[in-house]
């Protein structure tokens, strides 16, 4: 009979295999090591840190290889941590007072890691996870001890927590899948888990109960673990991730048709990303470019501004990637439930409707104008725009053309290249917005519809709280009505108009938002294939009565019944 654990999946599609138990506890090895003198022992370490150095260096020469860059990135800061002159120092002390060497080096990093993860920061959290693992590195090969040994079956590795230089170099054709007790959506370990492609759920206790050897099947888009599934059972799910493996197959293959309806209107469909990494899996499912780049995510993880060089680095890296597409960059979308670390904003009961985004930025022109700058500057190597978050009248929009004025002639001063005229747009995802489309467009370049704010605040629905999340629907007919209407109004000004919020992703919102005219669907790289398969199977020709239909409907339900039958 088999059993069911429950976890949250972090890496979707389904996995089989075999348990194999990962133990870190390098402590119960201790009590057999065999000291030698200080001076010895200090030789020792030397060697084990050179030997780690190697080992890490082809780690990142393999991950580079197979352009695995969220690991190499990772393992390019280990090695930086391998060569930190003020660790080695530290533990070549501590073997100075006859404490030996992998006792030495676990002692050392334990205090490193102790004051990195004290530290109400995720991201420097993480740091201390990172010296712990280098520090396991360095004592297994002293103690000559291998982290993980692997046979020729598959496996499904479990662990309260995985060290993400043991995970980054383990197979991918023997390793299907991973169970962690402890893991969150940044850590090294889960990063790398969904760079190699591998199911990923964490979160599940009761590890302690699995046996090497156990068949388990893992369903990382609910977080389940099935135990010793049923013949039955387990063929299904082997029939799952088959057809999953085709239709991804299928995706990669319709990646380079273009999204054009069957009487030839094109619409672009661009991705939403967060990071330049995200660039590599959105032009492998064929994006036309980016069509929001969520810069706030540059600002988050760290402990202070990126100075405007770092930001020109990145958005630069997307700019690159994206070729005769465009790059729409929003400007800095803080607040709200986007906080930041190290800058501090009072505490306000409705933080949604408070200080944050645009609001912040032309309050301080400090944070505002070297975005600017990295923007126009990014725009000198490739084509870029710009997006306003939260606009809610033309001032905003005036007073953000006059920062940009300022901020190319401190380019034209520094004597940096950058780009003129680059178009700036806003994101739509205010009621006032929607409604003031006529005028805001005689005001911007294009518009883009941001569909999951636009829609909370039109319903007066936290898109958050679970016990209304079924009143949360962008299918109401006054949602459809607003967008409707900027839509109309985009054009009848000559501007181009897209949508960027969950929305534009999903394949049965594609015909309605097509028959409406929309120019642009940005959306996660997953969606694509799906919204480009609907779009070639729409004829525009046919939808002006079904788009009155839908627009006459006064129920969200009703229309999305309406549109699941057409």
């Amino acid at each position: 009979m088999s059993e069911v654990l429950k976890g949250v999946g972090i890496v979707p599609g389904v996995a089989v295999g075999r348990i194999k138990r990962v133990s870190q506890d390098i402590e119960k090895h201790l009590p057999y090591y065999k000291a030698d003198s200080p001076a010895r022992e200090a030789e020792k370490f030397t060697a084990a840190l050179r030997q780690a150095k190697e080992q890490v260096g082809k780690i990142i020469d393999t991950a580079k290889k197979s352009l695995q860059k969220d690991p190499a990135d990772i393992m390019e800061a280990h090695l930086t941590m391998l060569g930190d002159p003020m660790l080695q120092e530290a533990v070549l002390q501590k073997i100075q007072e006859t404490i030996p060497a992998p006792l030495a080096i676990v002692a050392v990093t334990q205090e490193y890691a102790a004051a990195f993860q004290s530290i109400d920061d995720p991201y420097l959290q993480e740091r201390g996870a990172d010296v712990l693992d280098i520090g396991r590195r360095i004592t297994r090969i002293l103690l000559n001890i291998q982290a993980v040994v692997l046979e020729n079956e598959p496996v499904i590795l479990a662990a309260q927590a995985l060290e993400p230089s043991v995970l980054t170099d383990l197979p991918a054709q023997i390793v299907q899948g991973l169970i962690l007790e402890q893991g969150s959506t940044t850590s090294h370990a889960v990063i790398i888990a969904k760079a190699k492609g591998l199911v990923t759920i964490v979160g599940v206790s009761g590890l302690n109960e699995l046996d090497d050897g156990t068949p388990v099947v893992l369903d990382g888009s609910n977080g389940t673990i099935v135990i010793s599934p049923e013949q039955a059972e387990c063929a299904s799910y082997i029939a799952r991730k088959q057809a999953e493996e085709a239709q991804y197959a299928r995706d990669l293959a319709s990646a380079t048709l273009p999204a054009v309806t069957v009487d030839g209107r094109q619409v672009q469909l661009a991705a939403n990303i967060s990071t330049p990494q995200d660039m590599e899996r959105a032009l492998q499912f064929g994006s036309e470019g980016v069509g929001l780049y969520r810069t706030e995510f540059l600002f988050m993880g760290r402990d202070n501004f990126p100075n405007e060089e770092e930001q020109f680095l990145a958005y630069q890296a997307v700019v690159a990637q994206c070729g005769p597409h465009v790059c729409i960059i929003r400007t800095l979308d803080i607040g709200g439930d986007k906080p930041l670390s190290y800058f501090s904003i009072d505490q306000e009961s409705n933080p949604f409707l408070g200080w944050r985004a645009i609001r912040i930025c032309l309050e301080r022109p400090d944070l505002f104008l070297p975005q600017l700058k990295a923007i126009l500057r990014a725009g000198a190597t490739g084509k870029v725009a710009i997006m306003l978050p939260m606009v809610i009248n033309g001032s905003e929009i005036r007073r953000t053309r006059k920062y940009l004025e300022q901020a190319a002639a401190e380019l034209e001063r520094e004597g940096k290249n950058y780009a003129r005229n680059v178009p700036l747009g806003i994101m739509v995802e205010t009621p006032a917005a929607a409604v003031l489309a006529p005028q805001l467009a005689r005001e911007c370049d294009f518009f883009s519809i941001g569909t999951n704010d636009l829609v909370q605040y039109t319903l007066a629905v936290d898109r958050g709280n679970q016990k209304i999340s079924d009143l949360y629907n962008h299918f109401h007919p006054a949602v459809l009505q607003l967008i409707s209407n900027v839509i109309s109004s985009a054009h009848q000004h000559g501007i181009r108009v897209g949508m960027c919020g969950e929305m534009a992703g999903d394949p049965l919102a594609a015909a309605l938002l097509t028959a409406m005219g929309i120019d642009e669907l940005s959306m996660s790289s997953a969606a694509l294939p799906r919204v480009r398969e609907k779009i070639r199977s729409i004829d525009t020709r046919q939808t002006n009565e079904f788009l009155q239909t839908i627009l006459s409907l006064d129920d969200g339900g009703k229309i999305r019944e309406y549109l699941e039958k057409f």
